[in-house]
């Protein structure tokens, strides 16, 4: 059973699911889930953070997102078929584990969660439709420029948006699906051009970024 202590970072519609898990810990850059692999187990994540992507042979990879606590991962395939991606702890984590049956237990005493995972597959699905819009009709700024602005804090007094995620070059690549040098070369330019800087080892959006560059 997970202790309360950490049942505290989830919702209450998720909390009693988490009291019928095990909670575990995971050392920083842990391969939960592997694309293609059958699976039945749910992640809920009680600290720490995870990323879901995917691996070409080339080693290429893309990034759909990375979670935190209260979120959880591994609803897609519960379905019977296979992971549809990776799942890696980007530090070191704990989540609650809960197997599908479990999770149908739990169902059949609250089956308005059923509803609430709907929702979360349906979110998910139209992130993945966006997800792939971007790539077939934005060059990679207006993806970098969507990605800065999703991650980018309300501004301040004199407008400057903090970015608190802190992500390298490589990390943005693998969120848009370009090569780390092509980020390099629009952040540069972008900090150039005074639209992006570093203060206080985090990135800040200075002013609103063009349509277009």
């Amino acid at each position: 059973m997970a202790s309360d202590a950490w049942l505290g970072v989830f919702s209450a519609s998720v909390r009693p699911l988490a009291a019928r898990g095990e909670l575990r810990r995971y050392r920083k850059g842990t391969l939960l889930i592997q694309e293609g692999d059958q699976g039945d187990t749910l992640y809920l994540i009680a600290s720490g953070r995870l990323r879901a992507f995917s691996a070409a042979d080339n080693g290429k990879e893309i990034t759909y997102g990375t979670y935190g606590p209260g979120e959880y991962l591994g609803e897609m395939s519960l379905d019977g078929g296979p992971r549809s991606a990776s799942v890696e702890t980007l530090e070191a984590s704990e989540c609650v584990v809960v197997t599908q049956r479990t999770l149908l237990a739990h169902i059949a005493d609250h089956p308005e969660f059923a509803l609430e995972l709907l929702a979360k597959v349906i979110r998910r699905a139209r992130a993945a439709t966006l997800s792939a819009r971007q790539l077939a009709l934005n060059d990679v700024y207006g993806r970098l420029r969507v990605l800065l602005e999703e991650l980018a804090g309300p501004p301040d007094a004199q407008g400057v948006r903090v970015i608190g995620e802190r992500l390298t070059h490589q990390q943005m690549s693998q969120h848009l699906g370009c090569s780390r040098e092509m980020v390099s070369r629009v952040m540069k330019d972008l900090e150039r051009g005074g639209f992006v800087d570093t203060r206080d080892k985090a990135l800040c959006l200075l002013k609103a970024l063009p349509s277009r560059w």
